[in-house]
């Protein structure tokens, strides 16, 4: 909310020698000067209240989403990971990690994921963070890359509140799994389907 604060200076000039003030009113030269400024009172909009918003909007990462992060780019024990918020959004945990090779399950398991909203307690489809080992042959037979890919799911279907804290907590979760090659963001269904992944990932230079 801005707050005027208004300063005025006069400066007032008899112009009159008449010394009989009753019979004639002395004429006055006024001249006012006046400066406004604009001061922020403290309310959500500004610069420190949205940072304590950001600030709060942030959860924590979990140990085990790093130690299974390794296990994954390291042993090549898991195929993908997905991780999601607590019910509370405090803290970002593994939901699932996996060796399923098949992109269509990994892609359904994304496009089934729900969240609560904590006020409402009212179910709708839920974003996600994912971690895919992504293999492809390029094109023009130099054979295979396998590229760890990240991906943010926050469907347009998601509840506000959700996507709120999965966007606000994205950044951390990244900084926290060293090895990262690719990363994108997925919206709907065509974002996650096989091809299109694939472009992106391969930068257009894989077989088809």
């Amino acid at each position: 909310m801005l707050m005027p604060t208004i300063t005025t200076t006069h400066a007032i000039q008899d112009q009159s020698k008449e010394p009989n003030l009753t019979r004639n009113l002395p004429i006055l030269h006024l001249e006012c000067s006046v400066s406004i400024t604009f001061a922020y009172t403290s309310n959500r909009n500004s610069p420190s209240a949205l940072h304590k918003l950001t600030s709060d909007l942030r959860a924590t990462i979990a140990p085990d989403c790093v130690t299974t992060f390794n296990d994954l780019k390291l042993n090549k024990k898991y195929k993908f990971i997905i991780f999601k918020l607590t019910d509370d959004y405090k803290e970002i945990v593994v939901e699932e990690a996996s060796s399923e090779g098949d992109w269509e399950v990994f892609r359904e398991k994304l496009l089934q994921a729900e969240s609560k909203n904590m006020k409402t307690g009212k179910v709708t489809k839920g974003p996600r963070y994912a971690v895919y080992d992504f293999n492809y042959d390029l094109a023009a037979g130099e054979g295979s890359r396998s590229k760890i890919t990240f991906i943010a799911w926050s469907p347009d279907d998601a509840g506000i509140q959700p996507k709120m804290v999965y966007a606000s907590s994205k950044d951390a979760l990244k900084r926290a799994l060293n090895g990262l090659a690719v990363e994108f963001q997925g919206n709907d269904t065509d974002d996650i389907e096989y091809q299109s992944v694939l472009t992106k990932v391969s930068k257009g230079l894989a077989s088809s």
